[in-house]
């Protein structure tokens, strides 16, 4: 993306030289693209970006997965257990 955008830039740069309006336009995009870019708000309480979020999410999917797994196996183990606490209680 980065690459891209310095292409462009480099571009609207050179097309500068026939209409100066073509260097505002390189102007812009560079000093624009970092203030205005896909992590506005980071460092400032912008919240989660995709990335974190995403990792959030794979984990959740993966503890779920264990616990239904888990659940299934151990159902009956569980049961009997509660049952003999319920016992030695009362």
């Amino acid at each position: 993306m980065f690459v891209l955008l310095l292409v462009i830039a480099l571009i609207l740069f050179g097309l500068g030289f026939l209409n100066p309006l073509w260097w505002v336009a390189a102007a812009v995009l560079v000093f624009g693209a970092p203030r205005f870019g896909r992590d506005r708000g980071r460092g400032r309480g912008g919240g989660a970006g995709p990335g974190e979020y995403r990792e959030y999410r794979d984990r959740r999917e993966r503890q779920d997965r264990w616990d239904r797994r888990y659940s299934r196996q151990h159902r009956g183990r569980w049961r009997r257990e509660d049952r003999r606490d319920r016992e030695r209680r009362g």
